[in-house]
């Protein structure tokens, strides 16, 4: 076998074999490629080495995905041999815990790693380099499995590469968190954030406090824009919503170990806290009603971070039932997850009522509290040392450095990178999860087409995420995560939807060397995988080919468009006449386009070597005219 070396950002960007191009996202640390191909047939041996059963149980995934899309298994054999695809454990210090390397020849393939997790991170890098029918859900026939020769280095840039999954807005059940937890795997993020409880609903079963999944669990059903529903009649039934007994969080642990993923749990404190104020008023020292949130407005947002709730959503941190709640439902929570962190939360705490409560002057009075930043300090503080005495250590949302925060504590940076930059430089160990890069609940192209959301993040934009800022200690950057808040997804469809394809952007910031991203070679390798998400029937966004409209007043006082088109070779074809355009149409040419005086719509479709991508994009022009500032 002749090897040739390849430049990374040259080979991935379009070298490819006769049967299909190399495109395993995240981007491998090293990689070298060579001729010709290796066939996998009914003839090919599978050959766990050694005697680890983990290693045998991670070679039979391999027979899984083949038996439902090729029809045949693997022999099981001991002995390395020809036409074969072995897994075996080494020792290269190097390569760490999830390090791998894969060596494809014509003869055999050999995927080799330290431990077992780095075997299985190898396999989702081989079923990357099968054609794409791999991932189907029913059998090929007449098909040529072929596997390219090559040979790949591995590891990891980061430890933390996370994906948050908000369950409380909206629950899904325990197999479609499997799936999620499936899908995560295959591009091999290993942390499944899982927020757990919010105003919205407590989401797990905590024995010693029945009325959380009893009454938290459980809110009106309403459809339409969350956030804007009517408040529901005291008479319609709650019975939309759900929760995890503990036999399931132990199931999906079980299943998430499974695929190197494991589990971090939030309970929200003390804002968003809604749920359990319902199921226990006594939580709260705000006179009221309560009920769980079922999607209509109750806070109040000013702008530049400022708001107010309109029903007291907090824990109270002058209410010692309030700690004594935590160190009841944090104690079972941590027998359950073995994660080492448990999550606090600490974000959008609204301060309104505490700022009228005799009970919190008198703690800040007998505490020398000078503020509600303080307040919400010895909050944490004490949620901390229980957390502490649990076992594990707590981690929370950038606003816990508010007022001051235990050494001993983790930050989630999310406004921004600010609140990580701060943290790390303080000593606190962070995980980079700011919104403006990867909250993958944002608009992912134009309003006209997206479902309505406050901001929006571009998958090009989210590609250029970088963990580490300059000036702090890379050390204490663990790595990050997508941040998947469900206010407006409803189902699963629509989840995968808003992920994908900007999970890709992240797999690959979090694991592939800062070095090797390239944003001309990321394209085509997504457009590969779209395939495998088609033949498995998953949703994923086109948003990347639409273009974004943007309008202005034209030198005459009409109007005029500019088309923002990330994706390179995508033509932006338009008409304004009310017919539907095609790659006949005019082309925008990156020159602005002047709104004719009587036109009432604009028709937008983009097209890439003579094919139809995306979708039709339809505006009034009055809706236009009020994008412009």
């Amino acid at each position: 076998m002749k090897i040739i070396t390849i430049i990374l950002s040259v080979f991935l960007s379009g070298v490819a074999f006769a049967q299909q191009p190399i495109s395993i996202i995240p981007r491998p640390a090293e990689m070298r490629v060579g001729t010709g191909k290796f066939i996998v047939s009914p003839n090919t041996a599978l050959v766990p080495l050694g005697n680890d059963p983990e290693v045998r149980r991670i070679a039979g995934l391999l027979n899984e995905k083949l038996k439902i899309a090729a029809g045949f298994t693997l022999k099981t054999e001991q002995t390395q041999r020809k036409d074969a695809i072995h897994f075996k454990l080494i020792n290269e210090p190097a390569l760490g815990n999830e390090g791998y390397r894969l060596h494809v020849t014509g003869e055999d393939v050999t995927i080799a790693a330290n431990k077992s997790g780095g075997l299985f991170y190898g396999l989702q890098s081989l079923f990357q380099l099968l054609p794409y029918q791999i991932e189907g859900k029913s059998l090929i026939t007449n098909f040529q499995w072929s596997i390219p020769v090559v040979e790949i280095r591995d590891v990891p840039r980061f430890g933390w590469r996370g994906q948050m999954l908000d369950v409380s807005r909206h629950f899904f059940t325990k197999d479609e968190v499997k799936s999620f937890i499936d899908d995560m795997a295959q591009y091999k993020y290993n942390l499944l954030h899982f927020h757990l409880t919010d105003d919205q609903g407590w989401r797990i079963e905590i024995k010693q406090y029945p009325k959380l999944t009893s009454v938290g669990a459980w809110n009106v059903k309403k459809e339409g824009r969350f956030g804007a529903f009517s408040p529901p009649a005291v008479n319609e039934p709650r019975d939309y919503g759900g929760f995890y007994t503990q036999d399931d969080i132990r199931e999906l642990i079980r299943y998430a170990k499974d695929r190197y993923v494991e589990i971090l749990p939030e309970i929200e404190s003390p804002g968003h806290s809604l749920a359990a104020i319902a199921s226990y008023p006594e939580l709260s020292y705000t006179p009221g009603t309560y009920v769980v949130n079922s999607g209509e407005t109750f806070m109040d947002w000013f702008g530049g971070g400022k708001f107010a709730a309109r029903v007291d959503n907090t824990l109270c941190p002058a209410n010692d039932k309030v700690y004594e709640f935590l160190d009841k439902v944090l104690g079972e929570v941590a027998q359950l997850f073995p994660f080492p962190y448990i999550h606090m939360g600490g974000d959008e705490c609204a301060k309104n009522f505490w700022e009228k409560n005799p009970q919190i002057k008198s703690l800040m009075a007998r505490e020398k509290l000078g503020d509600m930043d303080a307040v919400q300090s010895y909050f944490v503080g004490r949620v901390s040392s229980i957390i502490t005495s649990k076992g594990k250590k707590m981690i929370g949302w950038d606003e816990i450095l508010e007022g001051g925060l235990v050494k001993s504590a983790a930050v989630m940076s999310w406004r921004g990178m600010k609140g990580g930059i701060e943290a790390a430089k303080k000593g606190h160990e962070v995980v980079m999860t700011p919104s403006d890069f990867v909250y993958v609940d944002y608009m992912q192209g134009d309003a006209a087409l997206e479902p309505p959301v406050y901001a929006t993040l571009r998958l090009k934009k989210t590609y250029q995420f970088e963990p580490v800022p300059e000036g702090v200690n890379a050390n204490l950057i663990k790595g990050g995560q997508a941040n998947l808040w469900t206010e407006q997804i409803y189902n699963m469809r629509h989840l995968r939807y808003m992920l994908w394809p900007r999970g890709f952007a992240i797999a690959e910031a979090l694991w592939s060397p800062k070095s090797a991203r390239d944003w001309k070679g990321f394209v085509p390798r997504v457009e590969e995988h779209f395939k495998r998400f088609e033949v498995s029937d998953r949703k994923y966004a086109p948003s990347m080919y639409e273009p974004v409209v943007n309008v202005k007043r034209s030198a005459t006082g009409g109007f005029a468009l500019d088309f923002d088109v990330e994706v390179p070779g995508v033509t932006v074809h338009y008409s304004f006449d009310h017919s539907f355009p095609d790659n006949f149409y005019p082309a925008y040419s990156g020159k602005s386009i002047v709104v004719p005086v009587d036109a009432t719509v604009l028709r937008v479709v983009s097209y890439t070597s003579g094919r139809l991508v995306g979708r039709t994009m339809t505006i009034s022009i009055a809706d236009l005219k009020k994008r412009v500032k």
